[in-house]
């Protein structure tokens, strides 16, 4: 599948995904910033897609990850996010929402698995008591020690500055 079928608006979305139910297909879901990949990511949504038979990425806008993280990030934009995650053989879709989190997505999206990364406590997933409540389950996937995006742009600044 090509960058341009992966990144999917929400209509296009659901019409895919419908097919895919269609098939018999388990829809997995996850979202994030994915703001400067690395290890964790590609570890977290290879784990994520093993869940299922497609995966969903629901990626925070521009706007969205400023509202969250602040005016310095995010370092790339939406679309170069986008089509880097697309190039992942595991990604299936991705969609950008511009909430501050994904519950209208994942009401729109109904995924039979809704995944996060175990730093988050079961009790902060947006959306696991209406994944729950529909019969769908909440998984939470390890965290790779060590590895994320704020700690790569620290490295960096550590480096650069000395």
């Amino acid at each position: 599948m090509t960058v341009e079928m992966k990144l999917v608006d929400r209509f296009a979305l659901k019409n895919a995904l419908k097919i895919h139910r269609g098939h018999g297909e388990r829809v997995v879901f996850t979202n994030g910033c994915f703001d400067i990949l690395h290890l964790g990511h590609v570890r977290y949504l290879k784990a994520s897609k093993a869940l299922g038979d497609v995966l969903l990425v629901g990626l925070n806008s521009d706007a969205s990850i400023r509202g969250i993280k602040g005016n310095n990030r995010p370092i790339n934009s939406e679309k170069d996010r986008a089509e880097v995650l697309a190039a992942l053989a595991c990604v299936d879709y991705i969609t950008i929402f511009e909430e501050p989190d994904p519950l209208n997505l994942i009401e729109e999206v109904v995924p039979d698995v809704l995944v996060k990364g175990a730093d988050w406590e079961a009790s902060q997933i947006v959306g696991a008591d209406l994944v729950q409540g529909y019969g769908g389950r909440v998984v939470r996937i390890p965290f790779v020690e060590d590895v994320s995006t704020t700690r790569l742009i620290e490295r960096i600044l550590r480096v650069y500055s000395a």
